[in-house]
Formats: C-alpha cells, sequence, structure tokens
C-alpha cells in the first residue's frame, strides 16, 4: 500500500523581537490529496495550535532565496549557505517571524518528494475527469 502522507515534527525559534525569541514544536503535514501543499500547525504556548498551509513549493524555493508574497514568505538567514529559514507569516496588519533551522525542512521536503516528486503533483489521478464523470452521474440521475 502507498504511503498518502508524511509528517515531522521541528522546532522553531518564535522571534518576537530581536532580543527576544522562544522555541515551539511546529508540525509539519504532506498529503497526497493535497499534493501542492504543505501544513505547518504551530504550538504556541497558551493558545490554541494554529495551522498554514502553504504551497510546498514555495517552502521548497525558500529555503534557498526569497520566495513568497502577500501572507507567507519564505527566506535563507544566509543566502551563502543552508543555514536557517525565516518563516514570515501575515495575517492583516500582524505578523509572526518564526526561524526554522534548514536540515530537518529539507529532510522533510525530500520525504514528500519520494511520495510525490515535485512537478508530477497533477499525476496523482485527474481530478477533472472524475469530477466530469461524477457531474455525469449526478445529471443522468436526475434528468430521468
Amino acid at each position: 500500500m502507498m504511503r498518502e502522507s508524511v509528517q515531522a515534527e521541528v522546532l522553531m525559534s518564535f522571534v518576537v523581537s530581536e532580543e527576544l525569541s522562544f522555541r515551539i514544536p511546529v508540525e509539519l503535514g504532506y498529503e497526497t490529496r493535497d499534493p501542492f501543499a504543505v501544513r505547518m500547525t504551530f504550538h504556541l504556548p497558551g493558545d490554541a495550535p494554529v495551522t498554514w498551509t502553504f504551497g510546498r513549493e514555495l517552502l521548497v524555493d525558500g529555503i534557498n532565496e526569497p520566495a513568497g508574497e502577500g501572507d507567507v514568505r519564505i527566506e535563507p538567514a544566509c543566502p551563502d549557505e543552508l543555514s536557517d529559514v525565516s518563516i514570515r507569516l501575515r495575517v492583516g496588519v500582524d505578523q509572526a517571524v518564526f526561524r526554522a533551522s534548514a536540515p530537518p525542512l529539507v529532510a522533510f521536503l525530500d520525504r514528500t518528494d519520494r511520495l510525490v516528486p515535485l512537478g508530477q503533483e497533477s499525476t496523482l489521478g485527474d481530478f477533472d475527469d472524475d469530477l466530469d464523470e461524477a457531474l455525469g452521474r449526478i445529471l443522468a440521475e436526475n434528468a430521468g
């Protein structure tokens, strides 16, 4: 049976200011039923977990160079070496910045790539054909 998901937990620094940050566990998730997306669930002390979903390719790109516009921006802390990655999440005027070590993110992405190679996401099944077939059945049942 083919594995359908990849999970990992990494420790990230929640950067409150230049002087203050604290480590939190972050769950990474990837599922074949949504092959273009990764999920990060942040466990902040005293708050309910918060999950952000964004493109897997954005995370891949952001490890090596600044990537993303708008609500999610990912960039290497030091562009010349594989070290830390900064993840900036924005909601309106509020934002949160997290810093993660790159190797655990790369290991997670490698596992997702073994499950569904980058660029092969659309080969998991033809969603349009499945949708057309389902709509055809529904319309046929209602026409009779």
